[in-house]
């Protein structure tokens, strides 16, 4: 009966031990540092030495190496199972807006944890912060705060938690909550409505100049010879007496493509390139908000956008790139050959004989503006056979340029 008792005490116990050997087994081999396997291997190598030679300061250093693993791992025990949430006052600013991020760490369960720190990556930056102890159903809330500097597409998290020494040997790390992207938009300026390139297209907005074949319903007017018998409304001729023919609004539309150069030998330096880059979504915020079709073009980047936030989140991503084609009008042509407007917004660098062929390639019927930035110069506009010349030395240039061109 005792034997039996003994039995099953000794079972308990190789049960106790399994449960604790394999989260330790996990944690040394899944979290050491490699500081922490270097000081392993040390408390090793002078434990065999002294065995060898007898020295007695090597049985010191073992036992010092051996003693800051184990302080180290039991350091690094403890309950971390938390659950974080990650958000932002606005996913969408403009450079030097202030944003603030809100963390919201909770403690899900039952007991309590054991405290922590918490690791905010904010685009190459991290921001650190003591997690403490929390209650079971307990919730820390920690605000940080930065200032958009640059213009970016700028990742937020994701959100480590980590436990471990102050020596850095062992390290137990869980990612808590995905990261979240915050468009920094470029600077624009408000600019007066444009209303140059405007071809008429039977499937563009209704312009206010009446025609007697569209698609958008005006109203009648006598018939007058050789008006087509077509447009004849039946029905008030008969009650009028009079043949009354339709007439209809004429639509317009006009196909605008902005392409920005983003070769960096073409910009003087990273100032002048964020000129650039204002200059190219000031235009393209100011063609959507009247509803003008649009074509982006940056880089190897095309797009089509549907508005003026989903076109400012492509400008927040465009980054100088050295094998842009420096024949902008090639991968332009390639994605928008039937364009009404091309705008072009190049560096000081480029020189205008590149400009002008690259002008030659466009469309004879097509209009064709090219802003060159040139920081502190004065403003300025040249006409060229085929295209439009416009020095910006400043943003603030731009509306009064573009209010010239409309």
């Amino acid at each position: 009966m005792r034997q039996s008792h003994t039995t099953r005490r000794a079972r308990a116990i190789r049960r106790s031990i399994r449960r604790i050997r394999r989260p330790v087994a996990r944690l040394v081999t899944s979290t050491v540092s490699p500081l922490g396997w270097t000081v392993i291997v040390l408390a090793i190598a002078s434990a065999v030495a002294f065995t060898r030679l007898g020295w007695h300061e090597l049985l010191a250093m073992a036992v010092a190496l051996t003693t800051m693993v184990v302080c180290a791992i039991a350091m690094s025990l403890g309950n971390t199972a938390f659950a974080a949430t990650i958000d932002v006052s606005d996913r969408r600013v403009t450079v030097s807006d202030t944003v603030n991020i809100i963390v919201s760490v909770d403690n899900p369960g039952r007991t309590p944890t054991a405290s922590a720190r918490g690791d905010l990556p904010i685009g190459e930056h991290h921001e650190r912060f003591t997690i403490p102890i929390l209650a079971a159903g307990q919730s820390k809330q920690t605000t940080v705060q930065f200032t958009a500097i640059n213009r970016a597409v700028l990742p937020v998290g994701p959100l480590s938690i980590r436990k471990g020494d102050p020596f850095g040997l062992i390290r137990r790390e869980r990612k808590l909550a995905d990261h979240i992207n915050v468009f920094i938009h470029p600077q624009t300026v408000m600019l007066s409505t444009i209303s140059a390139g405007i071809p008429r297209d039977l499937e563009g907005q209704p312009s206010g100049e009446i025609v007697d074949d569209d698609l958008d319903f005006y109203g009648l007017r006598e018939y007058e010879p050789g008006d087509d018998i077509r447009n004849v409304h039946w029905l008030s001729s008969a009650k009028t007496g009079a043949l009354m023919i339709r007439q209809y609004e004429a639509t317009r539309r006009t196909d605008t493509a902005l392409t920005i150069s983003v070769n960096p030998n073409d910009y003087q330096d990273a100032q002048e390139f964020e000129l650039a880059v204002s200059i190219h979504a000031s235009i393209g915020v100011q063609c959507l908000q009247q509803d003008r079709p649009v074509t982006a073009h940056a880089g190897d980047q095309h797009t089509t956008p549907r508005n003026a936030t989903e076109f400012l989140d492509g400008c927040s991503a465009i980054n100088p790139d050295i094998d842009d084609n420096p024949n902008l009008a090639q991968d332009t042509l390639t994605h928008a050959p039937d364009a009404t407007f091309y705008f072009f917004t190049v560096g000081s660098a480029k020189h205008i004989d590149i400009i002008k062929r690259m002008a030659l390639a466009l469309p004879h019927n097509a209009a064709c503006v090219v802003l060159q930035t040139a920081p502190g110069q004065p403003r300025g506009i040249k006409r060229y056979t085929g295209f439009t010349l416009a020095t910006v030395g400043d943003l603030t240039d731009l509306p009064i340029i573009m209010g010239t061109l409309a």
